[in-house]
């Protein structure tokens, strides 16, 4: 939905024509607010744009107040923009005056009603406006984010495995990504991004990534993955309920991978329905779609079918605990994780 959000916020501002009422949701807030800023930019006059630009919060507006502000009409230009933030607060002489405005919108205000995150969208004010939803970016949407953001916002030129190692140190919070692409501009004083550069400027080495966790899982590399258990979960937005769930990911998706392989796709053509999946289902992957597909498609041969069934067991078993109970020791737990579904693995390395 995000995409087609965007779309309308780029055909808007092209032509020139917005909507009177634009009711603007998703769990994405800093899209949002781009989205927001973008319209207001383009819809005043910056000579006039202090007169006509009114910001206020739904719940400090009384019935009254809201009424005139709608009834008012622009100073010197051809719209005023009103920005009602935290919409879903409105109290009850509030929400009827905005009920009676939305059956008959002023052609010469542009009104924007932003609903954070967190608040369900109010279906009645959905079907009488313009709706822009804003889900968070994941999978193959993500990286180009950061790319053009990168290139856009900040000048920056950027490498892949650059926007890969600030994928994975991050993940997909917006406002902390722009924030570390800034400092980044500042790093690189007109040079290119790459991987060192992310390294110095996030705290993040190459090799110590969730990225790197899962590889040496799919690879079996038992070692290697207890070595970095605590090195992930000590990075920002790394939490055990994601370690998990991007395992979880990743081992459904080698179980998927083997019986695809056993029917007789190529691993060639395994690499291309990997894609077709996270693209129909959204799934979780921890990391760019791209590496995951390709450690999923070199990892699925490796796996048994009794293997990739009892680590599914062991992550199923995890998940609840991390969940329903008040673990005491994530990283514990994660090591246990990484010790029950390489347990093969062990073995061998013990005989």
């Amino acid at each position: 939905m995000s995409r087609a959000a965007l779309q309308t916020v780029r055909e808007a501002i092209k032509r020139g024509v917005f909507e009177p009422v634009y009711y603007v949701i998703g769990d994405d807030d800093y899209q949002k607010e781009d989205a927001v800023k973008q319209l207001q930019l383009a819809a005043l006059d910056p000579a006039t744009r202090d007169f006509n630009l009114e910001a206020r919060r739904g719940a400090e507006l009384g019935g009254e107040e809201l009424s005139t502000l709608l009834s008012t009409p622009p100073m010197m230009a051809e719209r005023r923009v009103i920005v009602i933030r935290d919409a879903q607060g409105l109290k009850k002489d509030a929400r009827r005056a905005l009920d009676t405005y939305l059956k008959r919108p002023a052609a010469d205000i542009l009104l924007m009603l932003v609903v954070p995150a967190a608040a369900k969208p109010d279906e009645a004010i959905s079907r009488s406006t313009a709706v822009l939803k804003f889900e968070e970016l994941s999978g193959e949407r993500l990286p180009k984010w950061i790319a053009h953001t990168a290139s856009t916002a900040h000048g920056l030129e950027i490498t892949d495995g650059a926007v890969e190692l600030l994928q994975s140190s991050v993940g997909s919070d917006l406002y902390q990504l722009s924030t570390e692409l800034d400092k980044l501009a500042s790093f690189a004083n007109g040079k290119v991004v790459d991987e060192a550069a992310v390294a110095a400027v996030v705290g993040i080495t190459p090799g110590e990534t969730i990225t790197d966790f899962l590889d040496a899982i799919a690879d079996k590399g038992v070692k290697r993955a207890l070595s970095l258990v605590s090195l992930v979960l000590s990075q920002p937005k790394t939490t055990g309920v994601s370690v998990v769930m991007a395992l979880s990911t990743q081992m459904l998706a080698i179980a998927w991978g083997q019986a695809r392989l056993d029917e007789g796709v190529s691993r060639s053509a395994l690499a291309k329905e990997y894609f077709e999946l996270l693209k129909k289902t959204g799934a979780f992957t921890g990391r760019p779609w791209g590496s995951a597909a390709s450690a999923w498609t070199k990892a699925a041969p490796n796996w048994k079918k009794a293997e990739a069934d009892r680590a599914l067991d062991v992550l199923l078993d995890a998940d609840v605990a991390l969940k329903e109970t008040r673990v005491s020791n994530e990283e514990q737990l994660v090591t246990g994780v990484v010790l029950a579904v390489c347990a093969s693995e062990l073995a061998v390395l013990a005989a």
